[in-house]
């Protein structure tokens, strides 16, 4: 790990001062190397979803190793995107002259060497590659036991993408290896690394967030809610209440618990009961749920902050929209929730109050992603308040320095 350490370290030097046209030349040549490999990717997806049904992984877990045809077209356009965007590197903003004649602005800058941290899904090797890469860092990623074909497979697509172009290999190092040390090592080498960002089960994220010592960019939980407001259209309540949740069960933009205003409750739940019903979704309700949804199981308190997951979802019935605010506040995680109203001063209201990365109005939680935010691809989401937030992008990976610019000023 220390050897590895300093090749990143070394890397990054190289990979801070490179041009845009030199990164985004390596980015679309290593979309063009994961297109003619694909028959490659698949095959060792194929080992890794084998040994993870013989392992007993969950339908969850087997969803988010999954690389399927869509996901590799998904990988491949993350990567077109990232080209595309403006590169954040040396841009100076805020410039601006003080009384004593000199300028004053902030220029970008890579934040150096990120050590990423992942379970289960391959993607997210493309992924973290392409927007440290583009935002001139160097990256470690040590990916899960579980992936460990897939991941080395989209690796060697990325060293061949980046040796044609001229950039060092070790600007993009895939860990070989999965034992808990490399983790413990990685999260503690301040010199060699900058930044981890842990993207993986709580359990794990506790864990670096309370051995870390180096800067910590994470969410702990995605216990996301959408409110349906009794000022909300049904039809518009319906589909996006049912693609937040059923969309897919295994991220952490879906929800996992749904709140409704007490004057539409009776009009919306039974048809959202049918639906998820024909989706396999189990309901936890409230005692006013259960009395509109008899076939609900009686929520307990622990449901209320508890990420699934799975298809289950939790129900509750509000007398007004600040007692949702309230109750997402005090249950969520920060990390996305959802307003459904046709009330303009009451989606005003819920954008401001609710203390979240991502706060939307009329539209699924579903889409608290980076690559649907225009990002290209992101590193992770953070739940964070201090530097970046949300979806972390291409900015959310670089730094602001003060760049002061003079004609022979000296202070007086």
């Amino acid at each position: 790990m220390q050897r590895l350490g300093q090749q990143a370290r070394a890397a990054a030097t190289v990979v801070a001062s490179a041009d845009a046209g030199q990164k985004n030349a390596a980015l679309l040549k290593i979309a063009a190397v994961l297109d003619a490999s694909r028959a490659q990717i698949h095959q060792a997806n194929q080992k890794d979803l084998e040994n993870g049904r013989q392992n007993g992984l969950n339908d969850a877990m087997l969803d988010r190793l999954a690389l399927t045809s869509d996901r590799v077209d998904n990988m491949i356009e993350g990567l077109k995107q990232v080209a595309a965007l403006p590169d954040p590197v040396g841009n100076i903003s805020d410039l601006h002259y003080v009384p004593s004649g000199i300028q004053i602005g902030k220029m970008r800058v890579p934040l150096g060497v990120i050590g990423i941290i992942y379970e289960s899904r391959p993607n997210v090797t493309v992924e973290a590659a392409s927007l440290c890469l583009k935002s001139g860092n160097a990256t470690i990623l040590r990916g899960g036991s579980e992936a460990i074909h897939s991941n080395q497979a989209i690796a060697r697509c990325i060293r061949e993408g980046l040796e044609s172009t001229g950039l060092p290999v070790d600007a993009v190092q895939v860990l070989e290896i999965t034992d808990r040390e490399a983790v413990g090592e990685l999260i503690t080498m301040p010199e060699f690394v900058d930044v981890i960002v842990p993207r993986g089960g709580k359990g794990l994220i506790e864990r670096i967030s309370r051995d870390a010592r180096v800067t910590v960019i994470k969410h702990l939980d995605g216990i996301c809610h959408v409110y349906i407001d009794d000022r909300a259209d049904p039809d518009k309540a319906e589909r996006i209440a049912v693609n937040a949740k059923t969309h897919r069960y295994g991220t952490c933009n879906t929800m996992e618990t749904l709140l409704v205003h007490k004057d539409i409750a009776g009009g919306v739940l039974p048809v959202l009961a049918n639906a998820y019903a024909e989706k396999g979704v189990e309901l936890r309700g409230c005692p006013r749920t259960r009395s509109i949804i008899p076939s609900a199981i009686e929520a307990t308190e622990e449901d209320w902050s508890t990420e699934y997951l799975a298809p289950v979802l939790s129900i509750k019935v509000v007398d007004r929209m600040e007692d949702a605010i309230t109750h997402i506040n005090h249950y969520g995680s920060h990390h996305t929730d959802a307003i459904v109203t046709e009330d303009f001063s009451r989606a005003r209201k819920f954008l401001r109050e609710v203390d979240s990365s991502s706060v939307m109005v009329n539209a699924s939680t579903r889409f608290a992603d980076g690559f649907e935010y225009g990002l290209g691809a992101e590193i992770g989401i953070s739940t964070d308040k201090i530097h970046a937030r949300g979806p972390v992008g291409l900015e959310g990976l670089t730094s602001e320095k003060y760049v002061v610019l003079g004609d022979g000023h000296v202070r007086q």
